[in-house]
């Protein structure tokens, strides 16, 4: 109870702080054994108040106000960038900021007439803070960018960049851990040191395991530290209200500082402990619940989304008062299990679980990411199977993410840095159009085949079905805000479903059997009124009555096929 209503204060006096216009002073710098070695975080920053909510009265900001009352990111299709595996714009085998600037107009070009962008308008960049590692995720300075990538002041330009086409930005907000190369970090393993409880430290050793049974009590000349990941990632002691204030204050210098539009949280469910209780403890949902209050208060338009690894009923918790949205990585599963598999059902009933267990479209969802083996390594190459996923991904509710290289059908399997390889722009040569000097990681070996340039202009490439799935689900509410509803189609192999507002009506039929389904294997009864036109948006041509209780729209549904219509009266 004390450490609760500490925290509430503690908050109180943050929102305090980030709602004066007065400049305030960043907590003091963390000391090292060496100045060279102290991070470099500036002393005073100005802290406007929170912006305000549009009036009644005023026109919406469609950059801000989502549809029909809907949140922003419901209108958006999320990219994952590994910016260091992205594009090099200098040459040194290694991508960086400058190279994301070059590649938007891919990703988007800012005109919404054009359809040879991919489409998308929201980033997540994975961690681009100073980081000892190639990957990122052991941070040594909160504050500051990677020099490997550039500079605070070319994710500035980049902010600029991409708001400028309509693309929303956010970014990895590494708090459950740091590194051990962390100024704070080396000054906690002196035992009368100030920062020595800001991280968890005993002098012997608890003996226990981590919830996968991993070892996560780490020795050290002075002691035994707790970190849940690896011995390079020592977790942060939330306990400690100043480790609370410093984490208060890096995500309120990226918001209000450096501009983003929100962070994707790295592994939520870990953040406190509770003795052997080591995930999804009630000391980690209170302070979720307290960083909530707070960003919003710096920018109350903030999208949060986290990363919890669990059931479906443990990720509803963290979700509305913790973190906006959080990642479905069990329907991802079944998302692959059913194209794997050809059999709809799979994915269809975990859905209905997800649909029915969240408030409407909050919830993130996937396919694969920088954790995972990619997608086409994991459907054994068959490009038909990963037509299916990408349909499945794109014509469903929930805030889809997806992993570059995934549109083109790039390759990889563990270890991670092979599911993190570059971006393969073309086909000529080992550099894969990523890079003038050496890639920082080989390609992958289907890069003679399988890379932007080869699929760019074939009007059947996975490619291309990636950008009209996003450009179609751009122009039309029912596909990002709709509600979902299954239609049962009597077919084992058909995934059908309605997509629905009070202004649309879609129709959504996927084959995700490598068979055919012909018209006597189906039948729909849609059970709508007002109805009595077919129009297709993506795919064949329907006929047929829609408002029979048997409808069959075609003679024959192709193969790990997806068709779009909109019911129109």
């Amino acid at each position: 109870m004390k450490k609760r209503l500490f925290l509430a204060f503690l908050t109180l006096l943050l929102l305090l702080i980030a709602c004066q216009e007065t400049p305030t002073v960043r907590p003091t710098a963390t000391p090292a054994a060496d100045a060279d070695e102290v991070t470099a975080v500036p002393t005073e920053t100005a802290t406007p108040a929170p912006t305000s909510t549009p009036s009644p009265t005023a026109t919406p900001d469609p950059f801000t106000v989502g549809t029909n009352g809907f949140p922003w990111w419901n209108d958006l299709v999320f990219y994952e960038i590994f910016v260091r595996s992205f594009y090099d714009s200098d040459g040194d085998g290694i991508g960086d900021l400058n190279g994301v600037i070059e590649k938007l107009d891919y990703l988007n070009d800012g005109d919404p007439t054009t359809t040879d962008d991919l489409g998308v308008t929201g980033i997540w960049l994975m961690p681009i803070t100073v980081s000892p590692s190639y990957h990122g995720y052991d941070v040594t300075d909160y504050f500051n960018v990677d020099p490997e990538y550039g500079t605070n002041e070319d994710f500035l330009r980049l902010m600029e960049e991409a708001h400028a086409r309509g693309i929303r930005v956010i970014v990895d907000l590494v708090m459950n851990h740091t590194s051990t190369e962390h100024p704070w970090f080396i000054e906690s393993q002196n035992p009368d040191s100030e920062y020595r409880d800001w991280y968890i430290w005993s002098d012997e050793n608890p003996g226990y395991r981590g919830p996968d049974g991993q070892v996560v009590w780490h020795s050290s000349a002075s002691g035994y530290y707790y970190g849940v990941f690896w011995s390079g990632m020592p977790d942060l002691n939330y306990e400690n209200p100043n480790v609370t204030f410093a984490m208060f204050d890096a995500a309120r210098f990226w918001l209000d500082e450096m501009g983003v539009d929100g962070f994707r949280l790295d592994a939520i469910k870990h953040m406190i402990e509770e003795g052997e209780g080591q995930q999804n403890t009630p000391s980690t949902h209170a302070w979720l619940q307290e960083f909530h209050t707070f960003y919003k208060a710096v920018n109350p338009e903030a999208l949060t989304v986290g990363e919890a690894w669990t059931g479906t009923q443990q990720v509803v918790d963290y979700t509305g008062d913790e973190v906006d949205i959080a990642f479905q990585f069990f329907l991802a599963e079944d998302i692959l299990n059913s194209a794997n598999s050809g059999l709809s059902s799979i994915y269809a009933d975990t859905l209905q679980e997800v649909y029915d267990s969240f408030p409407a479209n909050q919830y993130a969802t996937f396919i694969t990411n920088h954790d995972q083996n990619r997608i086409m390594s994991q459907l054994t190459e068959e490009e038909g199977k990963a037509r299916v996923a990408a349909a499945i991904l794109l014509t469903n509710p929930g805030v889809p993410f997806i992993y570059y290289g995934e549109e083109i059908g790039q390759t990889g399997t563990k270890p991670d840095e092979d599911i993190r390889r570059p971006m393969q722009w073309d086909s000529n040569s080992p550099n894969v159009g990523f890079t003038e000097g050496t890639p920082w990681r080989p390609a992958a070996d289907d890069f003679p085949v399988r890379s932007v340039e080869r699929q760019t202009d074939d009007p059947d490439s996975l490619l291309s079905l990636y950008r009209d799935l996003i450009h179609l689900r751009n122009e039309h509410e029912a596909l990002r805000i709709g509600d979902w509803t299954l239609v049962e189609s009597g077919s084992a192999r058909l995934l059908t479903f309605l997509r629905q507002t009070e202004n649309e009506t879609v129709l959504v039929i996927i084959n995700v059997n490598r068979n055919a389904v012909q018209a006597d294997d189906y039948s729909l009864a849609l059970g709508l009124d007002g109805v009595s036109t077919a129009v297709s948006l993506y795919g064949l041509q329907p006929t047929g009555d829609p408002t029979s209780s048997s409808y069959v729209p075609f003679d024959e549904i192709p193969p790990q096929s997806v068709h779009i219509i909109q019911l129109v009266p």
